[in-house]
């Protein structure tokens, strides 16, 4: 049984290749489907706001799944290398300022959402990870993620890919660093830190190449079945920005003349709830018309790190002045990215 298994795991890279070959085949011709259906099937007059909006539906809805699919298979055969039992114990005793460099960039990778921002940030706490570290992991995962990373490629470039790299890990890692300088630990909730760390003890497992196709393949039915909707809601809304709502409009408010245009994305976007796949069709459409790069990126920042549900799944471990800190060095590291970008840009 084994040595049958190995025989098959030599036939996985050249059907990989032979799939990545269809799959950009069908990729190169999404746009002309997307014109074809929208203006010969459907008869929509070419040019008018809502052939437009629903050629963006049609062209985005399944580029963003494709892309979608590819990037969660292909970065969750690499989380199976990076399982939150190494990446805690990894942490586990690093010092600060270096410890929040590491945490930050092993947060790209590592399987993260904000159901589970309780377990880790126990398993951090209760290991001896410090507390600034752990927020710098917990900042960075949600909102440096492989799937936002992946997807802002496809549809940006990888100009706007590795702005977002750089600024969303320096908060990250400066945010860390700030709240680990402000001592708080005696702000985390007392059930967390009796916890024995022994009580969290999970035994590692080995896998063999087919075991980690197989996690990838899981990673695909869970994350993309979880966040399918949101992807349809995100291209809906960005159709709608992109047919509907005049360039002059979205500069006027989103663009970089207006002083108040960050802090009002921030703000709009802190209730808001959406994940990296559903809220960057909607930073396309506003890119797209018009809208200053600062403010956009402040606005996604904030409807990722920073949403309302999050903060109350935190509220179960941290005490309220603890996550009032947290929301105020964040908001303040992304306020400052804007800001930035919006005057360089």
């Amino acid at each position: 049984m084994l040595q049958k298994r190995i025989k098959h795991e030599y036939l996985y890279l050249p059907v990989g290749i032979f799939a990545v070959a269809i799959w950009w085949l069908i990729y190169r011709q999404l746009l002309p489907a997307a014109s074809w259906l929208t203006y010969n099937l459907f008869g929509i007059q070419q040019g008018s706001h809502f052939g437009a909006s629903v050629e963006f539906f049609l062209y985005d809805t399944p580029k963003v799944m494709m892309l979608l699919f590819i990037v969660v298979f292909g970065v969750g055969i690499i989380r199976s290398f990076f399982t939150p039992e190494k990446t805690r114990a990894f942490l586990s005793g690093k010092s600060e300022f270096a410890g929040n460099i590491m945490a930050a960039m092993l947060g790209i990778v590592t399987p993260f959402c904000s159901c589970s921002a309780v377990p880790l940030f126990i398993g951090f706490v209760t290991t001896g990870v410090p507390l600034g570290v752990t927020f710098s992991f917990l900042i960075s995962a949600p909102m440096v993620n492989e799937i936002a990373l992946g997807l802002l490629y496809g549809l940006l470039g990888w100009k706007v890919a590795a702005i977002y790299l750089g600024t969303g890990l320096t908060i990250a890692i400066v945010a860390g660093w700030v709240i680990g300088r402000l001592h708080l630990e005696n702000h985390i909730e007392d059930w967390v830190t009796a916890i024995k760390a022994s009580d969290l003890n999970i035994p590692e497992e080995k896998l063999s190449w087919h075991d980690r196709i197989i996690y990838g393949w899981e990673a695909v039915k869970e994350i993309v079945g979880k966040v399918w909707i949101y992807v349809i809601i995100g291209i809906g809304v960005g159709a709608g920005i992109h047919g509907f709502v005049p360039e002059e409009f979205m500069a006027s408010i989103m663009g970089k003349d207006s002083w108040w245009s960050v802090p009002l994305a921030v703000i709009i976007g802190i209730p808001m709830y959406s994940n990296a796949a559903g809220i960057i069709p909607v930073v396309e459409a506003l890119l797209g018309k018009g809208a200053a790069l600062g403010t956009v990126l402040a606005f996604m920042m904030a409807v990722i790190a920073l949403s309302l549900p999050e903060m109350v799944i935190l509220r179960k471990v941290l005490k309220p002045r603890l996550i009032a800190v947290f929301i105020g060095v964040v908001g303040c590291g992304i306020l400052f990215v804007g800001y930035l970008f919006n005057m360089l840009i």
